[in-house]
């Protein structure tokens, strides 16, 4: 009888193909929206996901986000050191600066100053050169999205640029920097360039402020938690201790309720639901009428009300897996084919469960609806 019921819906092409492809489009919907929502909430905290050696970050109380600076005292990174239960604390500056390229042009670019000792915030991969010579005087490392695209060399009228490489100069703020290393790090949320260089040349290469120490990356001693740690640095320094995950998350929550990421984005998942769901539900419940005759023959060769729902449950659901699997699988290829663009796309496992559970439970309540007008039929319409 099941089989019969899965024949009954796949020899109705014009509706079962119908059902497959508004389902397939509002998965892939779903699917590549919230994944690029992802992918981009990602990007706002990369410069802190890019240095995991630091468990613990210390900032200004005021500080909002990563990209919200306020500068503390350079006293203030001694007395990190000082307190119980820091292993080591180094100092990170943060900041915009102009770049100036060959021609004359410039580009907005961020700007990383690491502990020159330690290199403590370091990029992990090293696409050209070493970190170790960011020891040479007046040497930068870009990274390669920003030496490829924005910071590209323009080598003349009708001629291509050319990448920036290990051994050309920039200026940064009228000042000779020369490039000795090209490493590949996250894309940044606005994807701007990102330059490396040791913490006392980044003061060196930006604009002249008192205070000029963004933020103090430290970490725990063994045995003691990073929590407990920033809880000592608040109650002593005054100054405000997160631990790496509750930065990113301060971050991510400042975009969630500042910005209209989250309206835009969501806007544009509701209507796929809805379309998928408004689509496919007019479908299937004219297919439930179109067939209620063999219902109602099932119905008179002795299947009772409860076997009748089943038949229609188990039509939604095979709906719903194959057009579920269809969307899926498109939106896995698309995210896939653009892992190495300026699309920011992530999709987790959880993502994946949630947009299952959502196609199912829509397809299994519009099952419902067609049960209720079987529920009504008479012995005597398969007649008729």
């Amino acid at each position: 009888m099941y089989t019969i019921a899965l024949k009954m819906l796949t020899e109705d092409k014009a509706k079962f193909i119908g059902m497959i492809l508004s389902l397939s489009f509002s998965t892939i919907i779903i699917i590549q929206q919230m994944a690029t929502f992802m992918g981009t909430m990602r990007r706002t905290y990369s410069t802190i996901s890019d240095t995991p050696q630091a468990e613990i970050w210390v900032m200004n109380p005021s500080v909002k986000m990563i990209d919200d600076i306020n500068p503390i005292r350079s006293i203030d990174l001694w007395r990190v050191r000082s307190i119980e239960g820091v292993q080591w604390a180094m100092p990170f500056y943060l900041g915009k600066i102009r770049a100036k390229l060959l021609n004359g042009q410039f580009q907005l670019c961020n700007l990383y100053g690491i502990d020159s000792a330690t290199f403590v915030g370091a990029p992990h991969t090293m696409i050209e050169g070493r970190v170790e010579d960011l020891r040479k005087p007046f040497s930068i490392i870009v990274n390669q999205i920003g030496a490829e695209e924005m910071l590209a060399q323009d080598m003349g009228p009708d001629k291509p640029k050319r990448s920036l490489s290990v051994g050309d100069t920039l200026e940064l703020n009228d000042r000779r920097a020369t490039v000795v290393g090209i490493c590949e790090v996250t894309r940044t949320f606005l994807s701007q360039p990102v330059i490396y260089t040791t913490f006392e040349r980044a003061q060196y290469y930006s604009p002249f402020e008192r205070k000029q120490l963004s933020f103090i990356m430290a970490h725990a001693a063994d045995g003691v938690s990073a929590k407990e740690v920033c809880k000592r640095i608040d109650s002593i320094t005054h100054l405000k201790a997160y631990t790496k995950e509750e930065f990113e998350n301060k971050t991510v929550f400042y975009y969630l309720t500042k910005t209209g990421l989250p309206i835009n984005f969501g806007i544009a998942v509701l209507l796929g639901i809805l379309i998928g769901v408004a689509i496919t539900g007019q479908i299937f419940f004219n297919f439930t009428s179109d067939n209620l005759q063999y219902y109602s023959l099932f119905n008179a060769m002795g299947a009772s009300h409860f076997t009748l729902a089943k038949i229609t449950l188990l039509q939604g659901v095979w709906v719903a897996f194959l057009g579920w699997g269809i969307g899926a699988g498109l939106a896995s290829f698309l995210g896939f084919a653009t892992r190495n663009t300026q699309l920011a796309f992530y999709m987790p496992w959880a993502l994946f469960l949630g947009s299952g559970i959502l196609i199912f439970t829509t397809c299994v309540v519009f099952s419902l609806i067609s049960i209720n007008r079987i529920f009504k039929i008479q012995l005597g319409t398969m007649f008729k």
